[in-house]
């Protein structure tokens, strides 16, 4: 019975995991995964799902039964018609499992058919990690090891003849005590740093930054898949460039003219002082609707991008929202000023729709 249960409950996973699978696009362009984000699962709400099974019906008539004779013409039966009111009928409902983040990632990965990541740096940083592996005699009171020392003890009064089963009395003595020991092991670690960037300008409205929100769950969903430790950090820019926290990074609202080159130069710094290239796994993403202040401030764009962070990055990734209000002239720009450069990944982003394919175009190439 219990291989029974273990079948039916694997073969359960499958279905809810094919249709989430099937559901994805929908669910890739809602928020609603990440309002349920948890530290390791989150939340899905999928159709009613039924596995096959016999429902017996009422027997009110048909073939083999009442009178008939040999030749009789067999006809369906006349069956009552619904003419409104109130239903008796079940109704659709849906289901809401859980699905960890490492289980959503290998979805989106398969359905998407998105290469595994190629780490730039893998084991260049090392992670310290105590575990408790072994009994020792001595050690202090907080290490004491309660069930080795009751058994040595229960030993020890059993080989000497003190064991009394109707009085059953265990008293450690000092040479029953036992102490859990702990070590120290080392274990390399391929960390890495997403760098998010957004204009905050006044021709990026609600939608726009709706879109970044859902897209950056996804990114940060399959990069937090391939590294042990990984690293968020979140800037805003118009005229003037700033790093905030993740709350103010999707929540603020600005207004004014944009400087690309402000968040771009922040970017760069924030590279040089806190993420040595040969250690970490690099990830700037720009989401913008195209704007910029000026031809000049686009060339020094370009300037900072050769200079100072594809170099150092495994993949910069720009993401063009479209806006009404912007010119979306900047990513023409990268396209004629930096052809064909290999870690540059460039995705235009019309609409809530269009993020299904922006995914891909960011993360097609497994950096």
């Amino acid at each position: 019975m219990g291989l029974r249960i273990h079948s039916d409950h694997g073969r359960f996973k499958d279905i809810v995991r094919g249709r989430i699978k099937q559901n994805l696009k929908e669910y890739i362009k809602s928020d609603e995964f990440i309002s349920k984000q948890g530290n390791t699962k989150i939340s899905v709400t999928v159709p009613q799902i039924d596995l096959p099974r016999f429902r017996f019906g009422e027997n009110g008539g048909g073939l083999g039964q009442g009178d008939g004779k040999v030749g009789d013409k067999v006809e369906p039966g006349k069956g009552e018609s619904c003419q409104g009111g109130a239903g008796s009928d079940v109704g659709d409902h849906a289901l809401e499992v859980e699905v960890s983040l490492t289980e959503l990632a290998d979805m989106l990965g398969e359905e998407l058919e998105l290469p595994k990541v190629l780490k730039k740096n893998s084991g260049r940083l090392r992670a310290e990690k105590t575990r408790y592996s072994g009994i020792h005699l001595h050690g202090p009171d907080s290490l004491k090891h309660f069930k080795r020392t009751f058994k040595n003890a229960l030993r020890r009064q059993i080989a000497m003849g003190l064991y009394d089963a109707e009085n059953p009395i265990i008293v450690p003595v000092r040479d029953d005590l036992r102490y859990r020991s702990m070590r120290t092991i080392e274990r390399p670690e391929s960390n890495a740093v997403i760098i998010y960037m957004m204009d905050v300008s006044g021709s990026m409205g609600e939608e726009q930054k709706e879109i970044v929100r859902c897209e950056s769950f996804w990114v940060d969903t399959w990069l937090r898949r391939y590294y042990d430790g990984i690293e968020a950090r979140y800037i805003i820019h118009d005229a003037m460039a700033r790093e905030v926290d993740r709350h103010t990074f999707f929540h603020t609202r600005e207004s004014g003219g944009t400087m690309i080159s402000s968040a771009y130069r922040l970017c760069a710094d924030i590279i040089q002082r806190d993420y040595p290239s040969g250690e970490w796994n690099i990830y700037p993403f720009h989401f913008s609707d195209g704007d910029n202040w000026s031809v000049d401030d686009t060339r020094v764009c370009v300037g900072l991008l050769k200079e100072r962070i594809l170099p150092y990055c495994n993949q910069f990734s720009y993401g063009q929202v479209e806006s009404p209000y912007g010119s979306g002239q900047f990513i023409k720009d990268l396209k004629e000023y930096l052809p064909h450069n290999d870690v540059i990944a460039l995705s235009e982003i019309k609409d809530k729709s269009a993020i299904y394919q922006s995914i891909k175009d960011f993360l097609a190439h497994g950096r």
